[in-house]
């Protein structure tokens, strides 16, 4: 009887690869989990602490240190974390050896409300509570403010982010009864209204050309009101 050796090579082959499989499976299910290693994308302008984000990451009540690496659900870890109001997006990994790794990326505040209650409006005009560890310099929203409806403070505080003259001048954002909207000005006592946002970039156009023509004459101080809800003129009450 002939003995075909390429059969029983195969078979050999086949009966190591189940092996090295079933061992690597049964260390993997006794690997426990280290301490994780956080990570956040801006490392100089922390609002939410390590240590806040260490007592986010548990499962069951129960730190993930220590514990079996099959028994963690890194989906209810990520979810923990991004239910944060400090935190705009998280994701959590786990490598081969049972390291989990957050990356954290933090919301942003782009403005302070300061009413009969007192939080930030991150960038997606979203609800962000004050922090302990960091106090962010941005314009302080005023007024009739509804916790519930932020789009139109909103929309006027990302208009001042994204104009370096609005940014350098403008503290205060104060929203009126009727939704028009008044900016205090750094340094000056008069007020400036803008009124709706209907043409909002034409206004602050306006209030552009109106500052430099007032500073070059040396008359900024002697106004009360700037007003801009026209969006053909500039109106200015003296005091």
């Amino acid at each position: 009887m002939q003995i075909n050796y390429g059969y029983i090579k195969v078979l050999l082959l086949l009966v190591l690869v189940v092996f090295l499989y079933a061992f690597s499976s049964m260390r993997n299910a006794t690997r426990t989990v280290g301490t994780p290693v956080i990570k956040f994308i801006d490392e100089d302008n922390l609002f939410i602490t390590h240590e806040t984000v260490s007592k986010l990451l548990i499962q069951n009540q129960e730190s993930v240190t220590n514990k079996p690496k099959d028994s963690i659900d890194l989906n209810e870890l990520e979810s923990a974390l991004n239910s944060n109001p400090m935190i705009k997006q998280a994701q959590v990994f786990m490598s081969v050896d049972g390291l989990i790794t957050a990356e954290i990326e933090q919301k942003k505040p782009i403005a302070r409300v300061s009413t009969n209650a007192s939080y930030y409006i991150d960038e997606s005009g979203s609800f962000m509570p004050l922090s302990t560890n960091r106090t962010a310099r941005v314009p302080l929203i005023t007024g009739f403010v509804d916790k519930n409806d932020l789009a139109n403070v909103h929309t006027v505080a990302r208009k001042i982010q994204n104009d370096d003259f609005l940014m350098k001048h403008v503290v205060v954002i104060h929203q009126n009864q009727d939704k028009t909207i008044d900016l205090k000005f750094r340094g000056h006592d008069f007020k400036v209204h803008l009124g709706t946002l209907k043409l909002l970039d034409k206004k602050i156009n306006n209030l552009k050309a109106f500052y430099k023509k007032a500073m070059k004459d040396k008359t900024l101080d002697n106004y009360k009101l700037v007003n801009l809800k026209f969006d053909k003129q500039v109106i200015c009450t003296k005091k």
